[in-house]
């Protein structure tokens, strides 16, 4: 960790700075080199497993979850865990983010029974959670989502699309929203627990990126589920997305300052290392100027 004055921050308790300095040893043991080199989807899906798994085995999960009935997340320590992270490593970041949106819901709205089922294997990194709220022509305005969920007896039946769906194709559940028709737009939304394995649900695609993790595209074609699926209840699933989304967006900041920090790390090792003209870039007025503007943008981040 370059930088760990921000730690002795007020805001910061003696148990955030203890998180930040064992994850980030941690993070450059055990976690930096995985994912590396991964070219096909079995090798990437591989490396997410192992970190999740590690990740769990060693506690740092736990604050993915909240465990007891009207808890509360601590984003302090959240947003802490994703700049550390992701300084190491943008998978490591990327799987430890997923654990906590992909049962965010299950953490504020889920039921005794729900909360004790999926929670637990989550924090332990022995299952992987997902958020499916984006569809091809759904994402940021969410009061369109066309996917529907029609009662069917002691069921509901899912029918449509997702995509931009991380841990797709990888996960052993989703958060989903589907609309039941409470009434129009935003308020005839609900959430469901689905399994990876139910029947129904297929990865239909799935989607690569330059900076590679799990990304795919879901269909549901008549993916019946239980009743007691139902997150909250019917007609809620905008208020739960918006209450977990409230909670993670803070993070995607810090997530974002682990990454500055490391590239200008980067930078400093290049500018020492690399001559030009018989001396290091580094003693140039010009490049000194750019780097004293990296690192200011830093220290206001």
């Amino acid at each position: 960790m370059a930088d760990r004055s921000f730690l002795d921050w007020p805001f910061f308790e003696a148990r955030h700075r203890a998180l930040a300095e064992q994850l980030d040893e941690f993070a450059g043991d055990k976690l930096a080199a995985l994912g590396h080199g991964a070219t096909d989807d079995a090798a990437l899906d591989g490396a997410c497993r192992e970190i999740v798994r590690r990740l769990g085995g060693a506690g740092f999960l736990n604050q993915c979850c909240v465990t007891e009935p009207a808890g509360r997340f601590d984003v302090r320590s959240l947003a802490l865990s994703r700049e550390t992270l992701a300084r190491h490593a943008g998978l490591a970041d990327f799987c430890f983010a997923m654990q906590g949106l992909g049962t965010g819901p299950i953490s504020l709205f889920g039921s005794e029974a729900q909360r004790r089922h999926y929670l637990p294997p989550v924090m332990r990194g022995e299952r992987i959670a997902a958020f499916a709220l984006s569809e091809p022509q759904a994402g940021s305005d969410v009061g369109a989502l066309a996917t529907v969920a029609a009662r069917s007896g002691t069921d509901y039946v899912l029918n449509g699309t997702k995509t931009w769906i991380s841990n797709g194709g990888l996960a052993d559940h989703y958060v989903v929203f589907a609309r039941t028709g409470e009434g129009a737009g935003a308020k005839g939304l609900s959430a469901f627990i689905v399994d990876g394995a139910t029947t129904g649900l297929e990865i239909t695609a799935r989607i690569p990126l330059i900076a590679p993790h799990p990304l795919a595209t879901l269909t549901f074609r008549d993916c019946r589920v239980p009743a007691y699926a139902l997150l909250g209840a019917p007609g809620e699933g905008f208020k739960i997305a918006m209450s977990t989304l409230d909670v993670f967006r803070t993070t995607v900041g810090a997530a974002a300052l682990g990454f500055a920090r490391r590239a200008l790390d980067e930078a400093l090792a290049r500018c020492r290392e690399r001559e030009v003209f018989g001396k290091p870039l580094a003693e140039f007025q010009l490049t000194q100027a750019k780097l004293a503007d990296m690192a200011l943008a830093v220290d206001t981040a």
